[in-house]
């Protein structure tokens, strides 16, 4: 990709620009800026790409921008955009976003994404002028403790709607995406309770089936049913297997052994609390049903497709369209500068989500349906 402009071109970076790409950062930005270790993985990264603008004379860099890609979801997000001093005025930020746009349009991507700050007249302009719209805000975000206004464009000409509205939660550990999910999904349904690192533990402790072996561990999905319903909430397990879930992620006779106990604990109490255990999986039409009446589904997916790691991981799904399965990801790659804005609200193809709910070598298929008992 070469986009030829008036007095520049547009093309990808390459590693012999990455010092140029630190002064400009630095002549830019105050703080939040971009090293040259992380430039020099950006350009080489399948999930990211950057793009120059170059004096068509001199060949100077006089502008850049970074966008970030995430496999398994449909949202581009333009991380920064960076113009030199002496460029600016001559369309160098617009001919950055377009181009921005045409390589995530290109990648399959059907929005794109980005946070800018709420000081930041000029930027605002131009994105509004190119048909963004804002859609959020996230208080003390930069270094300097300024707010940064989300906003959002779509790729096509009419993009899916949303009408739920959920609040979102990102988990703070490796291992808590199931409780940080259920904070979610309670709080979809009218839970008061403050999201917080305090109840993300509380519920961890109380949804875990693996204690004190080597390492922290996850949930399974009748522990966290039990959690829920333990709240009030009525609560429904879809599983292709029967339990123990996950022991095959584990090494050792007393380390499986021990999560084995737990989720033979955990069947009992469903069974006290009235939680039905289907032994069949969730299907789309099923959800969707789901959904359409107000619940929500904690579901369970492989992490590689989105994240390249063989990893259980829970999501929150709360909404569809005839297209798009809308979720909550509660896990955010701050090591590959994500931001909970790009997790919030992710919009999964139908086709993309069957094949990414799907874990293990057992092919297991696992949700956890909850509603409020009045709506069952």
């Amino acid at each position: 990709m070469k986009q030829d402009t008036s007095g520049f071109v547009v093309r990808p970076a390459r590693a012999g620009d990455v010092s140029a790409l630190v002064i400009l950062e630095k002549e830019v930005f105050t703080g939040d800026r971009l090293s040259g270790r992380s430039f020099r993985e950006l350009i080489k990264s399948k999930s990211a790409m950057v793009l120059v603008a170059g004096d068509s004379e001199n060949g100077a860099i006089i502008g850049s921008c970074v966008i970030l890609f995430r496999k398994g979801t449909s949202i581009a997000r333009l991380y920064s955009v960076a113009v030199a001093l002496e460029a600016r005025g001559k369309g160098v930020a617009r001919a950055l976003v377009v181009a921005a746009e045409e390589a995530a349009r290109k990648r399959g991507d059907l929005f794109m994404r980005l946070e800018v700050r709420a000081d930041n007249q000029a930027a605002i302009g131009l994105y509004k002028g190119l048909g963004y719209r804002e859609f959020g805000c996230h208080g003390d975000y930069y270094e300097d403790h300024a707010d940064a206004l989300r906003f959002e464009k779509s790729l096509l000409s009419a993009p899916p709607r949303v009408q739920r509205r959920v609040p979102y939660y990102s988990q703070t550990t490796g291992f808590t995406c199931g409780p940080a999910a259920l904070m979610m999904t309670m709080a979809a349904l009218g839970w008061k309770e403050r999201l917080s690192r305090e109840v993300e533990f509380q519920l961890w402790r109380e949804a875990t089936s693996i204690y004190l072996i080597s390492a922290p561990g996850g949930c399974d999905p009748v522990g966290m049913a039990v959690t829920a319903a333990r709240r009030g909430y009525t609560a429904e397990v879809y599983a292709s297997h029967p339990g123990p879930y996950f022991v095959e992620a584990r090494k050792g006779a007393e380390r499986r052994d021990v999560m084995e106990e737990a989720q033979r604990i955990f069947a009992r109490q469903a069974r006290d609390l009235g939680v039905v255990i289907q032994p069949v999986p969730l299907d789309l039409e099923r959800l969707i049903a789901v959904l359409d009446r107000g619940g929500v589904a904690i579901v369970l997916i492989s992490t590689q497709r989105m994240y390249g790691k063989r990893m259980p991981h829970w999501i929150v799904v709360y909404e569809h369209d005839s297209d798009y399965i809308f979720a909550h990801d509660p896990w955010v790659g701050r090591e590959h500068l994500e931001a909970p804005a790009q997790k919030a609200g992710i919009a999964i193809p139908l086709p993309e989500f069957e094949r990414m709910s799907i874990w293990g070598r057992s092919r297991l298929k696992a949700a956890i349906i909850v509603e409020n008992q009045a709506a069952t």
